[in-house]
């Protein structure tokens, strides 16, 4: 009988774990303007961090992210980290700055593309753009040893750039096919199109959008408030490849009158 419990115990002790959920947080943090008087960045940080806290993502990949507000986040974040390089290929500009915590994941490589005609270009933008759009991305490994590839980025903002945001598209899902493999993937980012557009079709032929296939969902689908709190477009998005979305909640955490961002963050976790 002894033999026998003896046999159990180390039959559960040599049993893998099951596997936790990837939590994965895509967030535009909202560029450090100095014209954002009451919302500028200082007043805003310590509700951005405490955001991310709660939320306790293991990635967030994050827009229009300046390497103070990444270094002040990390700072703040015990085990967590950044890279990344900005739209220009320095860090004196935005960043696609990818956010992931040290004691859940390991970094095994990590690039970026531009999204033009010549996307291994830096800087280059084409398109009538006014701006270098680019993507950031890493492939990581989970403590099981799973890993998988997110891409971040954030797509042109102007209603004349709609033709853009759908070329973005293709050159994101182009790239992502040859970088990824047969890995699973996470692309997260401020599409700055809604789910009627041609760029989002582009994206759902290819991925799930974790948002829609999620079992479980909570807070507003809209995702762009512009400070006040009362969200009217969605734009902003988790989507995934060889990921099962068990949940999807749009945080819309604040104290009082005052918001981590001009956006909401979207929180998933994926299986």
């Amino acid at each position: 009988m002894i033999r026998l419990l003896l046999s159990v115990l180390v039959l559960i002790a040599a049993w893998p774990a099951a596997a936790r959920d990837l939590r994965v947080m895509t967030f535009n943090v909202r560029y450090p303007n100095p014209d954002d008087g009451p919302n500028r960045w200082e007043a805003r940080a310590p509700i951005l961090i405490d955001t991310i806290r709660a939320a306790d993502p293991d990635v967030v990949g994050t827009q229009e992210l300046y390497q103070r507000q990444g270094d002040a986040i990390v700072r703040a974040l015990p085990h967590w980290r950044w890279f990344g390089r900005d739209r220009r290929g320095a860090h004196a500009d935005e960043h696609m700055g990818i956010l992931y915590r040290t004691d859940r994941l390991r970094l095994i490589r990590h690039g970026d593309f531009w999204l033009s005609d010549t996307p291994d270009r830096v800087g280059s933008a084409s398109w009538g753009v006014d701006l270098p759009r680019m993507v950031n991305w890493g492939e990581f490994a989970q403590a099981d040893g799973r890993r998988f590839v997110l891409f971040d980025t954030h797509f042109p903002h102007r209603d004349a750039d709609a033709v853009a945001r759908t070329r973005a598209a293709d050159v994101l899902i182009a790239r992502m096919r040859r970088i990824a493999g047969r890995l699973p993937v996470v692309v997260t980012g401020d599409m700055n199109a809604q789910p009627d557009s041609a760029a989002y079709r582009v994206f759902v032929r290819t991925l799930d959008d974790a948002w829609q296939h999620a079992r479980k969902r909570s807070g507003p689908v809209l995702t762009f408030h512009d400070f006040t709190g009362t969200p009217d477009r969605r734009i902003d998005y988790v989507f995934v490849r060889g990921f099962h979305a068990v949940s999807a909640r749009v945080a819309t955490d604040h104290r009082g009158a005052r918001y981590p961002s001009d956006h909401f963050p979207v929180v998933v976790n994926l299986r």
